[in-house]
């Protein structure tokens, strides 16, 4: 594993909080000049430290502020079954995060929804959909407290 020197990974930190900096406004808060940040940066994109750069948009402005978490459990698991299913989520834009979990359930998804109604109608017509569905739980957010979109390091 390839080791980041302090000054990648203030780099790294700096655009988690403002990754619409310009190489030079980075290269101000880094105190180095633009040609060795624009390089830093590059060779973090190209070996997967940053990921994807992306705007975060209101949830609540957009009428998508109804969230669930919602806990899947497949009738059964295999390779060729969990396949599948993680295929089909990915196809389903309400389903924002979807993670393999441990425990009594086999998935944990996050969903948006404009409202209630709106979830009761896509758990019948796209959850309730996928055959290997085995049972679902679902739980409401009323507030969200704390939501960091960065990393510590």
């Amino acid at each position: 594993m390839e080791t980041l020197d302090k000054t990648d990974l203030q780099i790294l930190r700096t655009l988690q909080s403002n990754a619409r900096l310009t190489v030079k406004e980075l290269a101000a808060q880094t105190n180095l000049s633009s040609t060795p940040v624009y390089e830093r940066l590059k060779r973090l994109e190209t070996k997967g430290y940053i990921k994807k750069y992306i705007a975060i948009l209101d949830a609540e402005k957009l009428n998508q502020g109804f969230m669930v978490f919602c806990r899947v459990k497949l009738r059964r698991m295999n390779r060729d079954i969990a396949s599948e299913f993680t295929r089909i989520i990915q196809d389903i834009p309400e389903v924002t995060e979807c993670y393999n979990i441990s425990g009594s359930y086999d998935y944990l998804l996050k969903i948006h929804a404009p409202d209630m109604k709106y979830y009761q109608e896509f758990t019948l017509n796209v959850l309730g959909t996928i055959g290997s569905l085995g049972s679902v739980e679902s739980t409401f957010v009323m507030d969200e407290i704390k939501h960091q979109y960065g990393i510590r390091i």
